[in-house]
């Protein structure tokens, strides 16, 4: 497959689970691929697995000199940025009554305002006919018990994409949302106990958790030319869970 070749894609929150699966996928249709996190360890082994069509650039997306250092990278190294997969985020636990501040400052400091301000920093960089994706969840359009905030953080990247493809007329920048629901990722293996696990399966018409390269599949898709007439899109990746 080739249907990125010559391409240059940012991944951030790209060490790991769903990002580091879609870094593989883009790489494997051609493109050079930049991938940001936080933990320098995890970047490293990431890196080494994703082998000399990629590079890693230690980065927490709430601080804004971290981006520029990621954009200022971009720059000199490629000249130009092609897809950008805004994809870090972070989930936690907390039922009203007990949700306080600190934990809502976490979730929405990353989520929201990371993904916001990569995007805000990233529009110089991209071409026209970029491709934008955003890494959204199934809860950004259901009710869950004790993860409202998460939820809400997840809502809110959904209507800032229909927000910004109005936003983006006449730069020939798309932008859309991959939205996954339940997938096996170290991430969600450490969130949930082993019977909420089996309960989830039960609840998902496939009968089983995603596969990160399931979602690295759509992720693809809204990066290549496959998808040239859509933006502000949504393209769901759940196993049917938030759909029947």
């Amino acid at each position: 497959m080739s249907r990125l070749h010559g391409k240059i894609a940012l991944i951030t929150g790209g060490a790991s689970g769903i990002g580091l699966a879609s870094a593989q996928r883009l790489i494997e249709e051609g493109a050079f691929v930049f991938i940001t996190g936080r933990r320098q360890d995890a970047l490293n082994n990431a890196a080494e697995a994703l082998g000399s069509n990629a590079r890693s650039v230690q980065a927490d997306v709430t601080k804004p000199e971290d981006l520029d250092r990621v954009f200022d990278t971009i720059q000199k190294e490629k000249g130009h940025l092609d897809v950008l997969v805004a994809n870090a985020g972070v989930g936690e636990f907390a039922s009203l009554g007990e949700i306080t501040e600190a934990h809502y400052d976490y979730i929405f400091d990353i989520n929201v305002k990371g993904t916001l301000f990569t995007v805000q920093k990233v529009l110089p960089l991209m071409t026209n006919g970029g491709s934008i994706i955003l890494t959204g969840s199934t809860v950004g359009s259901m009710g869950t018990p004790a993860m409202s905030i998460y939820s809400a953080s997840k809502a809110a990247i959904r209507n800032l994409v229909r927000s910004w493809a109005h936003d983006l007329r006449g730069t020939g920048i798309r932008v859309n949302v991959m939205s996954p629901g339940p997938t096996q990722t170290d991430k969600l293996m450490e969130l949930l106990p082993s019977d909420a696990l089996s309960e989830m399966k039960r609840t998902v018409p496939l009968e089983r958790l995603g596969d990160p390269k399931e979602t690295a599949g759509a992720v693809a898709f809204l990066a290549s030319d496959d998808s040239s007439f859509m933006t502000g899109s949504e393209v769901f990746v759940d196993g049917g869970y938030a759909q029947v």
